[in-house]
């Protein structure tokens, strides 16, 4: 295994009945002016928001609500979101909704607090928080992206159509709520693609070096995916694609391993043109982005096709069985009706020409097992195509 240091601040609270439990005693640890950030107010039809509004007001707390956060958060919407917090005097931001709520309230925490420019100083370039952001809390009712327990944040800048994503501890959650129950209320699309979200952050770890026995490779070879949409309400496959999709992001998973998150690459440069569903992009693009490395890094391919996907070795080359291992990826997408190519995914015949301002607006991940070159990186997006 590489070395590592390895950091987590964020408490977890999982299960059903969760944020009844637990919420109102957590409050009390804070000042009394809450900023409630959703994203379109889905919270409100199924429920969720009247049973959080209620816990707050039996807290005696004063609610700032913060709505209308998109699904990828852009940085005007950051700012607007900071101008809030910083007028009424914010002591706690509580992010209620999946992955999009979330990252644009981290954010939001440090943009409140912070001086300068945030997307310049933070996200354009890695930078160093010195200050202390205002405490965020999140209640989760969509899984998929595994923000809930680590400081990283995508955010787009419309204005230079650049989406980019950066983790900084200092920004994690005081605490996440992560109740399965909540998830019973998604659209099935948008489980389908969240879950797929952290099937590639699991595979991003499991195909990057090193490729000696590591304790990540065998939790990455679980998947729930099929009996979730074979039955939306069974608990034990929602409870374990919750609890994954945090395993995923939290850091642990990562530890000792290089991690080569190209497909995050080659997505949040096409989300930033489009925005596309995140996990529907990336369910595009990871098939023709392995096709290009399989052969570099056979063994581990292949070594999927047997774990993952119970193909047998029998009679096949190492190549042979890396490539199935891929093929199944691609067939498994096309299984749980995700798109497959760019056109699926809702882009036009005259939004080809994006195609060469997309790739250029990728870098090379430096834990894949093959460099890619900018010709490469084209030539991936246009076979997605």
């Amino acid at each position: 295994m590489e070395n590592f240091v390895f950091e987590n601040s964020t408490k977890a609270y999982f299960g059903k009945h969760c944020v009844g439990q637990y919420l109102p005693e957590l409050l009390s640890h804070y000042g009394k002016t809450v900023m409630v950030a959703y994203g379109g107010g889905s919270i409100k039809r199924t429920g969720i928001y009247d049973e959080i509004m209620a816990i707050l007001t039996e807290a005696e707390k004063d609610v700032v609500e913060f709505s209308g956060i998109m699904a990828n958060p852009t940085y005007a919407k950051v700012l607007e979101g900071a101008k809030i917090a910083k007028e009424q005097g914010v002591d706690l931001i509580l992010a209620v909704g999946g992955g999009s709520v979330m990252d644009c309230c981290k954010a939001v925490s440090l943009a409140a607090v912070y001086d300068g420019d945030v997307w310049t100083d933070f996200w354009a370039k890695a930078g160093t928080i010195a200050v202390k952001p205002i405490p965020l809390g999140i209640v989760m009712t969509v899984s998929g992206t595994g923000s809930e327990m680590n400081g990283g944040a995508v955010i787009t800048n419309e204005d230079v159509k650049v989406k980019t994503g950066r983790d900084y501890p200092a920004l994690n959650a005081k605490f996440a709520l992560l109740d399965p129950l909540y998830t019973y209320t998604v659209p099935k699309l948008q489980m389908i693609s969240g879950a797929f979200d952290s099937f590639t952050h699991m595979m991003e770890t499991y195909f990057s070096a090193p490729d000696v026995d590591n304790v990540s490779d065998s939790i990455n070879e679980v998947r729930n995916i099929r009996r979730a949409i074979e039955n939306p309400e069974d608990y034990e496959a929602r409870s374990n694609l919750v609890w994954l999709s945090t395993m995923a992001e939290n850091r642990i998973l990562k530890l000792g391993k290089k991690g080569d998150f190209q497909g995050h690459i080659l997505e949040h440069s096409l989300g930033a043109f489009t925005d596309c569903n995140h996990g529907c992009g990336l369910a595009v693009l990871l098939p023709v982005y392995y096709r290009h490395i399989k052969s570099a890094g056979a063994e581990k391919f292949a070594r999927f096709a047997s774990e993952v996907w119970g193909i047998s070795p029998e009679g096949k080359t190492t190549a042979e069985l890396a490539n199935d291992g891929v093929e199944a990826l691609a067939s498994f997408v096309k299984e749980i009706g995700l798109p497959t190519t760019l056109r699926e995914l809702g882009m036009t015949d005259d939004q080809k020409d994006w195609l060469p301002k997309i790739a250029a607006g990728c870098v090379a991940s430096p834990g894949s097992y093959k460099h890619l070159d900018g010709d490469e990186i084209l030539a991936i997006f246009e076979e997605a195509w």
